[in-house]
């Protein structure tokens, strides 16, 4: 019987899940539902037959659970903001979930029903993208082939690729998920314990071969999803930044000190907004620049294994495929989602009950899913004189 997967949102990562579950399961059924049917019947128009448009309400119970039945995996690529919803609706069903994420209040949520998933015999798995998603992984499988691991150093970013002023930056996401990441506290790892830490703040210089060159990297929230509770007691120190182009933390650092970012009501003519949408807006119209783009990540890990200190460092650099029309961005944070919504749904991965991907999904197999891909993943391994 063929597999049926339900992508939940027909937008960039949307297309870019369906797009690949197309590829990769062509004889799978896939259904393709957003509110907005016509978005969905375009998106899923030339994806070859497999992919099907349906409207659905995300937030409307019965329409949701009418479109779940009979369905092996839900992949929610829309606002984290229904994630805990659509998490329950897969209970009912007992229907397996992956999501993007984005939010550590709403997955810690999402882990409460752990219990219940397991009795259920499914798995829910949020952020599964990029960063929290990918470079978790990475890290957590390093991290199980040291014998004592002292550092974990984590760092993403998604760029144009020919940045403009004032912020050489341009919207690759979401700009509500933009503003949550540098507003809330990080999460990180000092002295073998949990803190959190003042998001925007530490930063550093970081170096990219040419034509990138020297960087800036800077603590941001929610990159590091479960990662702390997973390795605190095990690694010294652990932590998450952005990659941005120099003098971007400053700028935007000074808006949001200027109250950009937060929830302060604000009268615009007749109607009650807030600064933070406000700006969310803003963002939307000056940083929808369409320019292609490139997703830099690298994670390095310092621990000794046998009587040896080691370094690993993987290393991506991942450019938008114009003959796809998939940015890097898509490609990073939608395949890894739709390769463990694959690996799910085919028995390859036996987890059950409600965690992120770092606790389950293993390293090696998603390098070399996202090889076929062309998303290449280079490993350095190199002693440290002592």
């Amino acid at each position: 019987m063929a597999m049926k997967f339900l992508v939940l949102g027909a937008g960039m990562m949307g297309r870019a899940v369906a797009f690949d579950l197309a590829q990769f399961e062509p004889e799978a059924d896939i259904v393709l539902a957003d509110i907005d049917d016509e978005a969905a019947e375009r998106t899923a128009a030339g994806m070859g037959p497999s992919v099907r448009p349906l409207r659905l309400d995300v937030n409307n119970g019965r329409e949701l659970r009418s479109a779940v039945n009979g369905t092996d995996v839900i992949v929610s690529a829309v606002s984290y903001s229904v994630n805990l919803q659509v998490s329950q609706v897969a209970l009912e069903a007992a229907v397996h979930m992956v999501d993007l994420g984005g939010n550590n209040d709403v997955v810690r949520r999402q882990c409460a029903l752990d219990a219940e998933a397991r009795r259920k015999g499914i798995a829910i798995i949020p952020n599964c993208g990029l960063a929290p998603g990918l470079i978790n992984i990475l890290a957590a499988g390093a991290v199980s082939e040291f014998d004592a691991v002292d550092e974990v150093h984590l760092r993403v970013g998604g760029l144009p690729q020919h940045p403009k002023p004032p912020l050489n930056y341009q919207i690759a996401f979401s700009a509500e998920g933009l503003i949550n990441e540098y507003v809330e506290n990080a999460s990180a790892i000092r002295n073998g314990r949990i803190v959190e830490i003042t998001s925007m703040t530490e930063l550093e210089e970081i170096r990219f071969d040419p034509p990138f060159g020297t960087l800036e990297a800077f603590t941001t929230s929610g990159g590091l999803s479960q990662l702390p509770e997973l390795l605190a007691g095990r690694v010294n120190s652990l932590d998450y930044k952005t990659i941005r182009y120099p003098g971007h933390c400053e700028k935007f650092r000074a808006l949001l000190d200027l109250g950009f970012g937060t929830t302060e009501p604000v009268m615009i003519g007749n109607q009650v907004r807030t600064s933070r949408e406000l700006f969310a807006q803003l963002l939307r119209r000056k940083l929808d620049f369409g320019e292609p783009d490139v997703v830099l990540a690298r994670a390095t890990i310092t621990g000794t294994a046998g009587a040896k200190k080691k370094v690993r460092v993987y290393e991506c650099i991942d450019y938008q495929d114009d003959a796809t029309g998939m940015t890097a961005m898509m490609r990073t944070t939608a395949y890894p989602t739709s390769i463990i919504a694959q690996m799910l749904a085919s028995g390859a991965l036996a987890a059950r009950g409600v965690m992120s991907p770092e606790y389950c999904v293993p390293a090696e197999p998603m390098i070399e899913h996202l090889r076929e891909r062309n998303i290449i993943i280079t490993t350095t391994d190199s002693e440290v004189p002592t």
